[in-house]
């Protein structure tokens, strides 16, 4: 096969495998209230359908990365790929609650698995410039526009069974798992032994802190299990950064964040990402509240912000050649801000077309901008052998930023007691709510103000 059309199919296999991974994560949540029904759930371990695909996903992310570097990245993708599809068969012929939430939580750690293997094989794939930005660029523009499929592809096959929303993948599994071999090469080896003591340390911390974040969507921050769990987290990742700081080889090198410019990079997507996941939820129930909307018509309802997501995506490479990633990063936040800002007049007599339509727009080119500029940004000037764990802090910052969104929204939504019409009261908690996401965009701002350089070298 040519190298160029080997290439392009090393893209189209690993940008399927993103595009599952992502579907994954919302495709199942349209379907939940069919679950519910045909596996007799109660309403209390419902949640848990999502959760616990999230908890091992976004717990195991840093320590799939690393077995990357270590094992070669694509041999633990395909591992990843294989154990995703094997769970997604195993989930969909579910018989028992406990069955479908332990076939969720595999299908986590697959793509644990997967999920930084995808990214670090751009790195080992194409050529660093504007061949790998090219890639990472489209690489990243599907994951808004996976996210918003999931949704209108679960309303569809959801009306059909909900045991389809977890067959979908499969053959897609199947085509990644064939196709990989012919067009990807295996990655260079990085010499080294696991560290073991990080690994336990940052694994069960970055898992006790996605846990913490549920819980406290489920039950209120000042809950004191959830308290309790939130501490150990935090001691745990103190502990896995002094441990880091004295080992020989590391499982997350800790000059990846010496840099400002690539820690404000990361901060920033983690940020983005819980300000999205947040105003996701709220919209979501605003919709179908409010304004009346099915699961269908919801998730149609956010296709328009995906045109601009993709336009923008498309045009980063170019823009980072010319300004570097700062300016694109801060254009996008901006932009944000703005539609954050003009989504804070919704009333319970708003309609879509004058309070949500605009702002979406506002969001699908700001997003589009940060979130493929974070990726170039991460990934420049990581040497070979740190491919993974550099994907792997990216990869991360997703699920861990929604789940923290969605708390603090859930948290502001249940603390107001209005006492207007349940509608009204919904309209106004979402106001209250965007007020943190803002909060969470600003933060982000302060946090990225590294220097111009258009490219990083590790730090040592």
């Amino acid at each position: 096969m040519r190298e160029n059309a080997a290439k392009r199919l090393a893209l189209i296999v690993i940008v399927a495998c993103q595009v599952t991974l992502v579907v994954d994560s919302t495709i199942v949540n349209v379907a939940l209230p069919s679950i519910q029904r045909g596996l007799g759930f109660s309403a209390a371990d419902l949640s848990w359908v999502a959760n616990a695909y999230t908890l091992a996903f976004g717990g195991l992310m840093l320590l799939g990365g690393r077995a990357g570097d270590i094992l070669g990245h694509r041999r633990v993708f395909l591992t990843g790929v294989m154990l995703f599809s094997l769970a997604s068969v195993a989930g969909g012929c579910a018989l028992t609650p406990s069955w479908l939430l332990a076939a969720r939580a595999v299908q986590g750690v697959g793509a644990a698995l997967a999920g930084p293997g995808a990214l670090a094989l751009i790195n080992t794939t194409f050529d660093e410039g504007p061949q790998r930005s090219r890639a990472i660029a489209i690489f990243a523009s599907t994951n808004s526009v996976a996210m918003v499929f999931g949704l209108v592809l679960g309303g569809v096959l959801a009306a059909w069974t909900w045991r389809a929303t977890l067959f979908v993948t499969v053959p897609v599994g199947i085509a990644i798992v064939i196709l990989t071999p012919l067009c990807i090469g295996e990655s260079s080896r990085r010499r080294a032994r696991f560290d073991f003591a990080g690994a336990l340390t940052v694994t069960t911390g970055m898992t006790l802190l996605v846990y913490g974040f549920i819980r406290a969507a489920e039950n209120g921050w000042t809950e004191p299990l959830t308290v309790a769990i939130l501490a150990v987290a935090a001691v745990l990742l103190a502990t896995f950064v002094a441990v880091e700081s004295r080992a020989s080889q590391p499982i997350v090198p800790l000059w990846l964040f010496r840099d400002r410019e690539r820690s404000g990079a990361y901060a920033m997507r983690a940020l983005v990402f819980a300000s999205n996941g947040g105003a996701l939820f709220f919209l979501t129930i605003y919709l179908q509240t409010v304004l009346g909307y099915t699961p269908l018509q919801s998730g149609l309802a956010v296709l328009p912000s995906t045109v601009p997501y993709l336009v923008a995506s498309r045009a980063v490479p170019r823009l980072l050649r010319r300004t570097g990633p700062k300016p694109v990063m801060v254009a996008g936040a901006v932009l944000m801000l703005a539609g954050m800002a003009w989504l804070t007049q919704v009333s319970a007599t708003s309609t879509f077309l004058s309070v949500v339509l605009g702002p979406f727009l506002l969001f699908g080119v700001g997003t589009g901008f940060i979130s493929v500029a974070a990726m170039v940004l991460g990934m420049t000037g990581i040497p070979d052998g740190e491919f993974g764990v550099a994907s792997g802090v990216l990869q991360a910052t997703p699920p861990i930023g929604n789940t923290l969104g969605v708390a603090i929204f859930v948290t502001v939504l249940a603390s107001l007691s209005p006492p207007a019409p349940k509608v009204v009261g919904i309209a106004g908690g979402y106001t209250a709510g965007l007020v943190f996401g803002i909060g969470m965009i600003a933060i982000a701002l302060l946090a990225f103000r590294g220097s111009r350089r258009k490219t990083l070298a590790p730090v040592s």
